[in-house]
C-alpha cells in the first residue's frame, strides 16, 4: 500500500513519519507521475498561498484534483483543508489561495490567531475509539458553514472543525503534531477498505 504525502511545502516530514509509523510505503509527490499507483494522498499543513501557487507550478492542480474528485482516499490538515474548500472568505491581507473546490465547505484561514497564538484542546471525532482527540490548532482556518454537500465528523465543543465527504476528510488541526495514532489509522482503514478488491 502506497500512500502519498503533497510535498511541495509545509510540514510534509511530520505528515510522512505519522503515516509511516503505520506501516504503510510512503512517497512523496511532487509531479504529477508520483500519483500513480496510490492508495491515498494527504495533504498537510504549511502555507496555503504558497503551497497553491506551487502545485500549479508543478502542474499538479488538474491530477490532483481529478484523482480525489475520482474517488482516492485523501486527508487533508490544515493548509490542505483549505485547499480542498468550495469557498475560501479573504482573510486579513495579503494574497489568499486557489482553491480546488472539492469539499463544500466555506473557510476562513487563520482565524483561530497567530502562530503564538497556536493551542491544543480536546477534539470530538465521529466513529474514533478512546475519547477525545488531542487537537493541535496552529494558524488554523475556521470552518464557517459545511454544505450539502460534505458533513461534519470532527468538533471542539459544539464547533465544526473537520468535514468529510465519502472518502475525502480534511480538519482544521494537526494530528500529525501529536503522538496519538488514532486518525491516521481510522484514515488507514478508510484507504485499504477504499482499495480492497470487490
Amino acid at each position: 500500500m502506497i500512500v502519498g504525502v503533497l510535498a511541495v511545502q509545509g510540514d510534509v516530514p511530520e505528515q510522512a513519519r505519522a503515516i509511516g509509523r503505520l506501516g504503510p510505503e510512503v512517497r512523496t509527490i511532487r509531479r504529477p507521475s508520483d500519483l500513480d499507483g496510490l492508495a491515498a494522498l494527504l495533504m498537510p499543513g504549511g502555507e496555503s498561498t504558497t503551497i497553491s501557487d506551487l502545485i500549479d507550478r508543478s502542474d499538479l492542480r488538474e491530477p490532483l484534483a481529478t484523482r480525489i474528485r475520482s474517488g482516492l482516499p485523501t486527508l487533508a490538515t490544515c493548509a490542505g483543508l483549505i485547499l480542498l474548500s468550495r469557498d475560501l472568505e479573504p482573510g486579513p491581507g495579503g494574497r489568499d489561495p486557489r482553491p480546488l473546490g472539492i469539499l463544500d465547505i466555506s473557510v476562513r484561514g487563520s482565524d483561530f490567531g497567530r502562530q503564538r497564538e497556536a493551542f491544543e484542546a480536546w477534539v470530538r471525532v465521529e466513529g474514533l475509539p478512546g475519547g477525545p482527540f488531542p487537537g493541535v490548532f496552529i494558524r488554523a482556518p475556521r470552518i464557517l458553514h459545511v454544505g450539502p454537500g460534505a458533513r461534519p465528523f470532527a468538533w471542539r465543543g459544539e464547533e465544526v472543525v473537520g468535514a468529510r465527504v465519502g472518502n475525502v476528510w480534511a480538519l482544521t488541526f494537526h494530528p500529525e503534531l501529536t503522538d496519538d495514532p488514532r486518525l491516521h489509522r481510522a484514515f488507514l482503514r478508510l484507504a485499504r477498505g477504499a482499495t480492497a478488491p470487490a
